[in-house]
């Protein structure tokens, strides 16, 4: 989409909200672990089942992966790969 005020052509604004190599990180990180035994490559075939093309399925996973990420560092936790127990009140 350009966004230019008529003088200049192919002003293209570039996004500030994600840091771009970050998320190619991220992508090439979900396409390696697409293609492994594990929970990411469950998540893959599920997401595809529920009528999304590969690169929606693979940018989902990557989100996963993204939430994964950060909820590891918010609770100092390290990764395993099934999810702990949850404490009953």
């Amino acid at each position: 989409m350009s966004r230019d005020s008529g003088r200049r052509t192919g002003n293209h604004h570039r996004p500030k909200r994600y840091h771009r190599r970050l998320r190619h990180v991220f992508y090439m990180a979900a396409q390696t672990a697409m293609m492994r035994p594990g929970p990411s490559r469950d998540y893959y075939p599920k997401k595809r089942a529920e009528g999304l093309i590969h690169t929606q399925a693979l940018l989902a996973l990557a989100r996963r992966r993204v939430d994964v990420l950060w909820a590891m560092l918010r609770d100092k936790r390290h990764f395993t790969p099934t999810p702990p127990a949850t404490q009953s009140a």
